[in-house]
């Protein structure tokens, strides 16, 4: 561990060497590139660096063991080995996690799809609600995000709303949120004061450049019609309205948010090539790891990962069997801690697999 901990400092000085160079800097996609990796090492070395301090004074401990006559100081250091071998482990373990490698994409921005599932009224409403609060956790983050389209209930509901989510980091903190989320509480209209469940699923992709999926014209058939509102409502007089049609995969978005055409063309795209690039990821990583049972979920998106029940104030993330009392706060964005552990779970996750193969 100590010799990777000194290369991690050899490449970082290496990084820095490189932000000097006047043929990097004038390229500023290398520049941020570089700016990510060193982001990156230096979260790492600042475990990395404790780690060899610990390391060190072990070493030095155990000689004043050895080799010292002085009692009081052979005491003293019988008693930092002591504290410090566990926190040498510990640390140690730390790294293993820290060092297992990333997702290639997590460092793209997202698109986030969320549609009301059984339910009825009440699973449109919480589609809502759950909007709002990955909208307040974005605000916190510091990232931007923009409806890409959405679909209404006329009661302070959503059948579906897409929306794209632009920060560094963005698909890696949200990516585990793929998947169903179950609501448990009294809907407003109930006069009985029954607890109803309803579910909301929720789809992460990764945004998708043209660099990273080629689609030919060919392949596609574009339809424009005229946007409509809830229950039919025309709120459109023009043919603004795009539906693309994926003819090899058979997917289909359409888009109808905005009064340009183009605009919504351009929404639309921006779907399809996430979910093709989902689509392709997720048969690529079923076909090296069919076997492999993920602590954590990142494709099944019929399984049940979360829970909400209002009436006890509780969230329950069923992946990880993490049960948080502050559903208030979560509801407002606050869902930092959810995110964290579900990352270290996954890391753990992908660590076992790496040390078994």
């Amino acid at each position: 561990m100590l010799e990777i901990v000194n290369s991690l400092e050899s490449k970082l000085a290496k990084l820095d060497k490189s932000l000097s160079d006047p043929a990097i800097l004038a390229d500023q996609k290398k520049v941020k590139k570089i700016s990510r990796e060193r982001k990156e090492l230096n979260a790492i070395l600042k475990v990395g660096r404790e780690y060899k301090r610990i390391y060190q004074t072990i070493k030095d401990d155990e000689r004043v063991r050895r080799e010292e006559s002085d009692r009081e100081l052979v005491e003293m250091a019988k008693e930092e080995l002591e504290e410090y071998y566990p926190k040498l482990e510990e640390l140690e373990e730390k790294l293993k996690l820290l060092l297992v490698p990333r997702d290639p994409y997590d460092f793209k921005n997202t698109i986030v799809e969320i549609r009301a599932g059984t339910g009825g009224e009440e699973a449109g409403l919480f589609a809502a609600d759950l909007y709002r609060m990955y909208q307040r956790y974005i605000e916190e983050m510091g990232w931007k995000s923009e409806i890409l389209s959405s679909n209404p209930t006329g009661v302070g509901g959503f059948k579906e709303i897409i929306f794209l989510v632009e920060g560094e980091g963005a698909y890696g903190s949200l990516k585990f949120e793929s998947g169903v989320h179950r609501v448990q509480r009294v809907p407003e209209t109930e006069a009985s004061g029954r607890i109803h469940t309803s579910a909301t699923s929720v789809a992460v992709l990764p945004e998708a450049e043209e660099v990273d999926i080629d689609i030919s014209p060919q392949d596609l058939r574009i339809d424009v019609f005229r946007s409509s509102g809830p229950g039919g409502q025309s709120v459109n007089t023009t043919d603004s309205a795009v539906r693309i049609t994926h003819i090899p995969s058979g997917l289909v978005v359409s888009c109808q948010d905005e009064k340009s055409q183009l605009k919504n063309k351009n929404k639309a795209m921006k779907v399809l090539r996430a979910r093709l690039l989902d689509k392709a990821t997720a048969e690529h990583d079923a076909a090296i790891a069919s076997q492999r049972k993920a602590m954590v979920s990142t494709g099944d998106r019929s399984a049940k990962i979360r829970t909400y029940n209002f009436p006890q104030g509780r969230v329950t993330d069923h992946r990880i069997g993490l049960t948080l009392y502050k559903l208030d706060s979560i509801m407002q964005g606050e869902i930092e801690d959810i995110i964290e552990a579900l990352k270290i779970a996954d890391r753990a996750s992908r660590l076992s697999q790496i040390e078994v193969s």
